[in-house]
């Protein structure tokens, strides 16, 4: 007997206790409303969700081609979305994820207007997107079983409705992981433990943070990045695992972010007691001069190293700086450091997509620890054709081609559209996910702002046509014909904000009285 059969099942025997109290009750409509809402809370989502990236991972550790994948999104229904056109085109949401991209949350659902990434967001609007996009992903749930049911009800044959009941039994649900982003845990250790319970409560089996400092916190793409000493660090991860444990989320995943590849600054010298420990490794990589006791000014901070007096540059800023052409050595002790001390995955943010430099550094962790994944981030904020071109016209220069056609500071150019090195670089790109997954360690990737970029793009071809010569048709052409065709549900917009199922519920709780909106006058038929 099936979930839903027996929860039919359970409901008439509740009935039949009741008496007749209960006589206008259906059993089956309770037994569907309960198909409808499988997760009842956030710990359901978070536990499920941890699960399958825990299986993914296993899998990917057997097999690299099994890599994952996922979109960022800034509002529950992109995500939503996102998860319906997945199974559409694909049939499952096997290793494909949402991401929740700290960035968009500052750039887009700030009540202080659009704020660039440096954490001065409402650090509570992140859990609340969580919400909010489970929320949409649930409801999704809910609409394709509400018209399941609409098809059995409407089936004429045993035959059909078996078919239709095996489509229910088996019903594919559109929540899956979603990796979020808690930036540098917004305060101390202590608010880093308070917010990751409530991003654990909405729903969230995964965390990412970063070893930023947190009141310094700049986007992975932008200059200025402050590290912080690994001490400091780890305890932010420690206190992320302390809230999985709390609330029951044991299998929970913690994403290590390094920045130290493009942070060439820190606001402390760590905390070491002996030669080699990890405050001295960190402070090791600091831009000292030698000097002498006497030659100490005022306020002067000097540290002793191999019996050796050096003082480490500090900026105005009273922060100091690291050695030039050390980011690459950092990240490999960040990395390291943190899978010894609780984290799953590693992000290491790069200043371009390429294989190579994130295969040698990951060469160089898995030394110590031999199933080191990577979270990447395929970030808009790389020019992919240029970084790519590039590549392509050093590998050919490097095999002794001939490459005076092309002038490697202008491959951008559309000139170059469909040369033989564009298109080499284009191949590279469609592959980059598979050959880094096989080559660099990289079990997920991300892009962390599409839909930012997708809304924009859409809008200003919308923008462009109906407000020129095209008018209503360049809405038409342009949105709903292409909509139509391509069978995207959101054409029936009704239907998608939920008034068949408000219908649905009316026929269960009014019958025969209810006033449904999705009668012969419905519009939304003409669809």
């Amino acid at each position: 007997m099936t979930q839903y059969q027996d929860d039919i099942k359970a409901v008439a025997g509740l009935k039949e206790k009741q008496g007749s109290s209960w006589n206008a009750i259906n059993p089956e409509y309770a037994a569907r409303m309960r198909a409808q809402n499988k997760f009842k809370t956030g710990l359901d989502i978070a536990r499920y969700t941890a699960k399958i990236m825990r299986a993914d991972m296993a899998a990917y550790d057997a097999d690299p081609s099994k890599y994952t994948q996922s979109l960022g999104c800034w509002h529950g229904f992109i995500g939503q979305q996102k998860m319906i056109s997945i199974k559409k085109h694909f049939n499952s949401t096997d290793r494909r994820y949402l991401y929740l991209s700290g960035w968009m949350v500052a750039a887009l659902r700030s009540e202080f207007g659009p704020l660039p990434d440096q954490s001065m967001h409402e650090k509570t609007s992140v859990s609340a997107l969580i919400r909010e996009l489970y929320t949409f992903l649930r409801q999704a749930d809910a609409r394709e079983l509400g018209g399941l049911f609409r098809e059995l009800d409407a089936a004429k044959d045993a035959a059909a409705k078996a078919a239709i009941q095996h489509k229910i039994d088996n019903h594919v649900t559109h929540v899956v992981p979603i990796i979020a982003d808690i930036d540098a845990g917004f305060g101390n250790a202590e608010a880093t433990y308070l917010l990751a319970k409530q991003f654990i409560e909405a729903g969230a089996c995964c965390i990412q943070i970063e070893n930023q400092v947190s009141d310094e916190k700049q986007c992975g793409h932008q200059d200025g990045k402050v590290t912080v000493p690994h001490e400091d660090f780890l305890a932010k991860i420690r206190a992320i695992r302390y809230a999985f444990l709390e609330l029951g989320v044991d299998d929970g995943i913690i994403v290590s972010r390094t920045d130290s590849l493009g942070a060439g600054l820190t606001k402390q010298i760590a905390v070491t007691n002996t030669p080699g420990d990890l405050g001295d490794q960190y402070n090791s990589f600091l831009d000292c001069d030698e000097i002498s006791a006497d030659a100490l000014g005022n306020g002067d901070v000097v540290i002793k190293r191999e019996g050796k007096l050096l003082r480490p540059k500090r900026l105005p800023s009273n922060l100091f700086q690291f050695r030039a052409g050390t980011g690459e050595a950092r990240c490999v002790l960040d990395c390291i450091t943190s899978l010894q001390n609780g984290a799953d995955l590693l992000w290491i943010e790069t200043e371009k997509p390429h294989i190579g430099q994130i295969g040698a550094m990951v060469n160089e962790i898995r030394k110590v620890i031999p199933n080191a994944k990577l979270v990447y981030n395929n970030s808009p904020s790389f020019n992919w054709t240029l970084n790519f071109r590039q590549q392509a016209y050093d590998a050919m220069k490097a095999a002794g081609k001939d490459v005076s056609a092309y002038e490697r500071g202008q491959l951008m150019s559309a000139e170059y559209d469909q040369s033989e090195l564009a298109i080499a670089a284009d191949e590279k790109i469609r592959t980059f996910q598979a050959d880094a997954a096989r080559e660099a360690g990289i079990f997920h990737h991300l892009i962390t702002l599409p839909t930012y970029h997708t809304a924009a793009l859409s809008t200003d071809n919308l923008a462009k046509e109906y407000f020129g010569d095209q008018g209503m048709l360049g809405y038409v052409a342009g949105v709903q014909r292409k909509e139509i065709r391509q069978g995207i549900a959101c054409v029936k917009h009704q239907n998608m904000s939920g008034s068949d199922i408000g219908d649905d519920h009316k026929e269960y709780f009014s019958g025969e009285a209810a006033l449904k909106a999705a009668g012969k006058d419905n519009t939304m038929n003409q669809f």
